[in-house]
């Protein structure tokens, strides 16, 4: 049984799958949730690592600050801030493999926030893949894993925090 499936038996609604078009990968979810609660769990590191990763940490919340998001089962992928633009917008590179540091296996993730009703829309688009190198199939694999992994990852942001009031 899919996750989604799983989650929507035990009452919890998901939206739609993310969608890749081109080299890109982008999703939108909606959270009933604020503006500023959404704001922090894309941006605090001790709330990312309740959603996304199992440990994240960077040095500070601006550009060109570096840190890593950890997996225990996948190890450590090192990310360097690229925007941030507060309640609006969070950017960043990311090794697409495990990595002491960002190379050319980097591609690049933007979180939008927007207010829609009582709560906030979330969309990820994660870009770059056309530049990886080891050529087209390569590519469109890390495509796909990174679909299924935004599927995985914003249904998790979405479940921790619908309801959340402070």
């Amino acid at each position: 049984m899919s996750r989604r499936v799983q989650l929507e038996r035990e009452g919890i609604t998901v939206s739609d799958h993310a969608r890749i078009k081109g080299h890109t990968v982008t999703r939108t979810v909606h959270i009933e949730a604020s503006r500023a609660i959404v704001w922090k769990a894309l941006t605090d590191p001790e709330v990312m690592a309740k959603w996304f990763g199992d440990g994240v940490g960077f040095a500070a919340l601006e550009p060109g600050a570096t840190g890593s998001i950890d997996w225990d089962d996948y190890g450590s992928f090192p990310i360097e801030i690229t925007e941030v633009v507060p309640d609006g917008s969070f950017g960043f590179r990311w090794s697409g493999i495990p990595a002491e540091e960002l190379d050319e296996y980097s591609t690049h993730v933007r979180f939008t926030i927007a207010d829609a009703g009582a709560g906030t829309d979330v969309t990820v688009i994660e870009s770059g893949f056309d530049t990886l190198p080891g050529g087209t199939r390569y590519r469109r694999e890390r495509l796909e894993q990174n679909r299924e992994g935004w599927d995985v990852e914003l249904d998790e942001l979405a479940i921790l925090l619908e309801g959340v009031t402070q």
